[in-house]
């Protein structure tokens, strides 16, 4: 039984980028699409889709490489644990590498980046670091 399935989802992300292939395959759920979102919205993959296969759904995330197979991400870690949430408010959401990394939160507003939280003007829970 797994008992923390974003921590799941980011590990697949994490070696499958550290193998340098192209796509990864993880099962999904509302809250796995939206942080495979806010990731393809501040660029760090290159696209998504949710694919049914055996009567479940999964979602297949295609990683973005640079023009010489460079890694575009770099570190993706998980910060608030199931035992141990992490919350921050909007004045503590500062920039990550001087804005070259995101952290993606869990607000009242959905899941967001931390460039998005701060322009809502909102905070929460803090899911993961990505840089």
């Amino acid at each position: 039984m797994m008992t923390d399935p974003i921590a799941d989802l980011l590990t697949r992300i994490r070696n499958i980028n550290r193998l340098g292939r192209p796509a990864v395959t993880a099962p999904h759920s509302k809250v796995k699409e939206e942080i495979v979102k806010a990731l393809h919205r501040e660029g760090f993959i290159d696209s998504y889709a949710v694919e049914e296969k055996d009567n479940r759904r999964h979602l297949k995330i295609q990683l973005k490489y640079g023009p010489e197979g460079e890694q575009v991400i770099r570190t993706i870690e998980r910060v608030s644990r199931p035992g141990c949430r992490t919350y921050k408010a909007v004045n503590e959401l500062t920039p990550i590498l001087r804005g070259q990394g995101i952290q993606v939160v869990s607000t009242s507003k959905g899941v967001l980046s931390d460039n998005e939280a701060r322009a809502q003007k909102v905070g929460g829970e803090v899911i993961c670091t990505v840089y």
